[in-house]
């Protein structure tokens, strides 16, 4: 498999990560939610941005979606599911699909991965795109873990 995974750092010093596979680069990048965290309550919440782009020559659609998230104690939860967001976009060459989604944690930290499902339109070929693993860190962690 054709995969390069890495941070790169956009030009506002922030920590994009990203991870191309099979010329579809996968850019992540997570955001703590202060305002909706509650962390006496052991509740932290992340939002985090993803471009999903079509830097090859072939049409795909993205079908499924496989995370897994580690919390600070090492405690792992897999989540599947169709599409993201509701939808299984379409994407031709050179286009590109982002969304925000979200994901709590009962730990100041933490960690994301995953993979998309995708086919290829014409072929019908079914193909893995890696999605980076991404940290989930907050103000209220002790230390950096990651």
């Amino acid at each position: 498999m054709d995969t390069d995974l890495g941070p790169a750092t956009g030009d506002d010093g922030g920590g994009d990560y990203t991870s191309t596979t099979r010329d579809i680069k996968v850019s992540v990048r997570s955001f703590y939610l202060e305002d909706q965290s509650q962390p006496d309550d052991r509740q932290y919440l992340w939002a985090y941005r993803i471009r999903i782009e079509n830097q090859g020559r072939e049409n795909v659609r993205l079908l499924r979606r496989t995370w897994q998230i580690t919390d600070a104690s090492g405690r792992i939860q897999h989540v599947q599911g169709e599409g993201v967001v509701g939808e299984q976009p379409q994407l031709d060459p050179g286009e590109a699909f982002e969304y925000t989604s979200g994901t709590p944690l009962e730990t100041p930290s933490g960690f994301m991965s995953g993979a998309y499902h995708m086919v290829s339109t014409a072929s019908g070929e079914r193909f893995d795109v890696v999605i980076p693993v991404f940290s989930l860190d907050s103000p209220h962690q002790p230390g950096i873990v990651h």
